[in-house]
């Protein structure tokens, strides 16, 4: 007996709104073999219909080597999506931008501490403050085709990393990947989040006395200091006499996440 498949008499039953569906009805006769019936509606059923695409699709036997199968297409959702918030980040410093104001106690001579902060016999306890960080996702809709085992590794060794050249309206070295999630919808393509963080880059940076120091969004800023003596105070101060500009994290091309820069 010959394999068949025909479209039933009431397929086609649609929905119009916001979120529009159309659903195809085949019956499959001829063979028992429930691979062969989802290969043959796989097969059969168009890619896009009316505008929407083959989403998934259900086969059910009803004996005697004869199938039910019906088709769901839904909305192409082919425009990418973009979130961002501006909260910030935190980071415990030890050197503030500037000393306001210093207050002694009766009879005494505050220390000057040149602006580090929270000095206490050998101690910098410094403080954590608020600062610019620019977190934003990318949804992005990218056809099954290119999202090979390949491109997978490639989301997984940039994560971690900033970016090597300019991105996204920002300067190298100020956008740090947080890495990618996904799911394949249907047959067609993959929905991929990207997450990103941006922090920016900054230059003729003051520490105490130590001047125009630059550093990009993502390299980390330490201080080391040494002992000094507060003649007027009579006591050891802390004093800052380098500041160190460390890469912490490795650059990256991000041409390789296929979504622009």
């Amino acid at each position: 007996m010959a394999i068949t498949i025909d479209e039933k008499f009431d397929s086609r039953e649609a929905t119009e709104s916001e979120s529009p569906n159309t659903e195809l009805l085949y019956v499959v006769q001829g063979t028992d073999d429930d691979l062969l019936v989802k290969s043959l509606v796989a097969a059969t059923a168009p890619a896009i219909y009316d505008g929407l695409k083959r989403d998934s699709f259900t086969i059910k036997t009803v004996g005697g080597g004869v199938w039910e199968c019906s088709v769901q297409y839904v909305k192409i959702e082919s425009d990418s999506q973009f979130t961002f918030d501006t909260g910030g980040g935190t980071q415990h410093i030890s050197q503030a931008i500037e000393t306001i104001n210093r207050y002694p106690a009766p009879g005494e001579i505050a220390p000057d501490f040149q602006s580090a902060i929270g000095v206490n016999q050998d101690q910098i306890e410094g403080t954590d403050i608020t600062v610019p960080v620019y977190n934003f996702t990318e949804t992005h809709y990218i056809d099954d085709a290119l999202v090979t085992g390949a491109y997978k590794a490639t989301l997984f060794f940039l994560t971690g990393r900033v970016n090597d050249a300019g991105f996204k309206g920002f300067a190298k070295g100020e956008v740090l990947f947080l890495g990618a999630s996904g799911a394949k919808r249907g047959f067609e393509d993959w929905e991929i989040t990207f997450r990103f963080a941006a922090s920016p880059n900054v230059a003729g940076l003051q520490l105490g006395n130590i001047a125009g120091i630059d550093k990009e969004g993502w390299h980390y800023l330490w201080v080391r200091f040494a002992d000094e003596e507060d003649n007027a105070a009579k006591v050891l101060i802390k004093k800052p006499i380098a500041a160190y500009v460390e890469r912490v994290y490795e650059y990256g091309s991000f041409a390789g996440l296929g979504i622009g820069t």
